[in-house]
């Protein structure tokens, strides 16, 4: 699933920019769920039956039926439709709230048998991409729905006791979008300092002062802190958007000074940090 979550949005970021269609969202769905379906011809499929049906776990109660599956490709396309409106359609919606609701209308329909949730958060980072909010690609709205689950269920259950309110639902969502980007921020605090700390290890010697690029650094930050961990040439080429002969470069050159650990697996070399790396260091510098 976690493959399929980085799949997904490699995917969304080149379809940022079309016009949304029953298809993407087909696409989409298929790449979420491959392989982690009891039936897997219901990858990329609208549900065929009206047997889904959303129940509270503590009692049984029926807390949502979604519409039925006659309805799923003209409720779709309307789906489309609303998420390809922008600031000049009648009347007007604010981005990001658009994309909200484009998230509530997919966990609303539950068009499939199985990943609504995941497909309907997708959308909601394809939506509020496409209208130039590029950080939110690097939050996590699931890490923060994942702590309170319930929350995230009675925001449904009010909205579609009170009319169909969606106010209920946009604010459990700002307030996580809030608390995502709060997170984010934190993370990347914490990692800066973290990036500090080795820099200023580095920089202390004379002979390690200037002799490893940012990636190496950012690497050998990670490295200090997660002893025995596994890097490979293609994730690091992803990680730093580089090409391939630049990440093999980095990693060789670490190879080379003894800081890093080569092993074969398969047709991939895997890259290990030592246990030592901190006194392998210490010994460079000396």
């Amino acid at each position: 699933m976690i493959f399929n979550n980085y799949r997904a949005m490699d995917h969304l970021r080149s379809i940022k920019n079309e016009k949304l269609t029953p298809g993407h969202i087909l696409e989409l769905h298929r790449i979420l769920t491959d392989e982690t379906l009891d039936e897997p011809s219901d990858a990329g499929r609208l549900r065929q039956a009206d047997d889904i049906k959303v129940i509270d776990p503590r009692d049984g109660t029926l807390l949502h039926e979604p519409p039925s599956h006659l309805e799923l490709p003209e409720r779709l396309e309307r789906i489309c439709a609303f998420a390809n409106s922008d600031e000049t359609s009648t009347p007007f919606v604010h981005p990001v709230l658009r994309a909200i609701i484009l998230h509530f209308m997919i966990g609303y329909d539950h068009p499939f048998v199985d990943g609504n949730g995941r497909t309907a958060r997708a959308l909601f980072y394809w939506s509020i991409a496409r209208s130039g909010y590029w950080l939110m690609e690097y939050t996590s709205i699931s890490h923060i729905i994942r702590r309170a689950p319930a929350r995230y269920m009675r925001a449904y259950l009010h909205t579609e006791t009170d009319g169909n309110d969606t106010t209920y639902f946009l604010i459990h969502q700002l307030l996580t979008i809030r608390k995502a980007i709060s997170a984010l921020h934190e993370y990347l605090d914490r990692k800066g300092r973290e990036q500090k700390e080795t820099e200023k290890l580095l920089s202390a010697s004379q002979k390690l002062r200037g002799k490893f690029n940012h990636r190496q650094v950012a690497l050998l930050t990670h490295a200090l802190r997660n002893t025995g961990e596994g890097y490979r040439l293609d994730a690091h080429q992803r990680s730093h958007n580089v090409v391939y002969q630049t990440a093999r470069n980095d990693l060789l050159g670490l190879l080379e000074l003894g800081l890093l650990e080569k092993v074969t697996q398969g047709n991939a070399f895997i890259f290990y940090a030592p246990e030592d790396l901190r006194e392998r260091l210490s010994e460079l510098a000396s």
